[in-house]
């Protein structure tokens, strides 16, 4: 359902936007977990240490379209407030166009260097042919991924963030479905893992855009429709370059961080992988509000209702403050029993290392949760480059700390978490600077595509 987010009661539409958001992370991360619990629980931690590794490759490779999707969502939502259809629809034919023919290219790519780039990230050799697997089959599947992605980031460009929800909880018990099937019963491994991925992604696409042929006659596109504006391009690039940096820096930042901690041996990589399973599960609440004030944001720059933003920033990050207690409270009393999901209890050593990991980090969700609110203004009102210049601070100081201090004797692998917190305060101090500045407010897309003129207001 489409949901016009310049009227009305702001902290119900951005609560409104967020649950949806919130329970389809619930189901993401869900078979997320079946993934890693599957591998870990019945086939070893060398396999879950194969998926836990696989996935910084992965993302290094698909960082740059995925800030170019960003760009392309922004300005789909922007359109969409501003009452601009027509152009919005352009917008859609555009960005499907591209992404296309990015994805094909990507699995190529993915295909021909995976090994290479797992070598370079000293991937243990005791693991490295299960995570060779697991990328391959992961990039012969990556057409569905994109495509589920950016048709999911349309909808809720629009405010709707329940359609997407349904397609999702679908895809989810497909893929918890066919994990147990393929490694229970076949005996596939890693790559039933890996399998088990790719086909739920691939329904959740038809039943996408089955759905929009039905019910979302914005998103209808026929074959006079599909075209591809290059003004539109050249501003969603222009947006989507920053959001691509961000993405290519954390993916790098990922990878630096993966290579230092398989130096620490399948150990320290099970438990690394198990607890960010956990960690990614803690900080759904305030990604996902991360999420919703950036589209509430990007609908309201539109309309021009500024006010509506900033009472949005505030009552948001209320929000994110209170679901930090919370969450902090779980991890804290149940820390052990979640790493213990993942693997054997008699692995003791990863089980103490992944609580040690997610009982550190969990002190700070904080710090997290104004990064991500304050990057949402920022990336919602179209101010692509200080919301980059944020993330590439933070991530820069994580993999600085995380070197210096794991390479002290006394604290070890135990550098790796406590470099997390500090690059979130790095982070935060200058996406804060930026929104306190007001100058975010003068970077609406909308004059430019349309000719519109967009008001603009500097904060006192």
């Amino acid at each position: 359902m489409v949901q016009d987010m310049t009227k009305g009661s702001v902290l119900r539409q951005i609560v409104i936007f967020a649950i949806p958001l919130f329970i389809g992370n619930i189901f993401q991360q869900a078979y997320n977990l079946v993934d890693a619990v599957v591998v870990g629980r019945f086939v070893g931690k060398n396999a879950l240490a194969a998926v836990g590794t696989s996935f910084p490759a992965l993302f290094l490779l698909i960082a740059l379209v995925m800030g170019l999707t960003m760009g392309a969502s922004v300005v789909v939502s922007q359109l969409f407030g501003a009452g601009e259809i027509k152009k919005m629809r352009r917008a859609v034919s555009t960005t499907l166009i591209f992404l296309s023919i990015c994805a094909l290219s990507l699995t190529v790519i993915g295909l021909l260097v995976s090994r290479k780039l797992l070598m370079l990230l000293q991937t243990p050799p005791e693991i490295l042919e299960e995570a060779t697997v697991y990328l391959h089959i992961t990039f012969a599947g990556l057409l569905f991924m994109f495509l589920y992605n950016i048709v999911a980031s349309f909808m809720r460009a629009l405010g709707d963030s329940r359609t997407p929800l349904y397609f999702l909880i679908i895809s989810s018990l497909l893929n918890i479905g066919l994990d147990l099937l393929f490694v229970l019963r076949y005996n596939m491994g890693v790559a039933g893992v890996a399998w088990a991925t790719v086909v739920a992604q691939a329904v959740s696409v038809v039943l996408s855009i089955v759905y929009i042929y039905w019910r979302v006659d914005l998103l209808k596109l026929y074959p006079r429709d599909i075209v591809f504006d290059w003004k539109i391009f050249v501003e969603a690039v222009r947006l989507g370059i920053p959001a691509s940096i961000q993405q290519t820096v954390l993916s790098l930042g990922m990878v630096a961080v993966q290579g230092l901690v398989n130096s620490f041996g399948s150990v320290t990589i099970a438990a690394y992988t198990a607890a960010c399973r956990i960690d990614s599960i803690a900080m759904m609440p305030i990604m996902n509000l991360g999420l919703a004030v950036s589209t509430f944001t990007a609908q309201n720059i539109g309309a021009s209702e500024l006010d509506r933003v900033r009472r949005g920033y505030r009552q948001t990050l209320a929000m994110v403050a209170a679901s930090c207690v919370i969450t902090t409270t779980i991890v804290l009393l149940y820390g052990p029993k979640l790493i213990q999901l993942f693997v054997d209890a008699r692995e003791v050593e990863v089980i103490a290392q992944g609580n040690d990991y997610i009982t550190v980090v969990s002190f700070f969700y904080i710090f997290m949760g104004l990064l991500f609110v304050t990057n949402g203004v920022l990336r919602g009102s179209g101010d692509m480059a200080v919301s980059m210049v944020s993330t590439i601070i933070s991530l820069t100081a994580r993999v600085i700390f995380a070197y210096l201090l794991s390479a002290k004797p006394e604290i070890g692998y135990r550098g790796l978490w406590w470099s997390i917190p500090i690059g979130w305060g790095f982070g935060f101090v200058v996406s804060y600077i930026r929104y306190r500045s007001g100058r975010w407010t003068e970077k609406g897309v909308v004059e430019t595509i349309s000719g519109r003129p967009a008001e603009a207001e500097t904060l006192p």
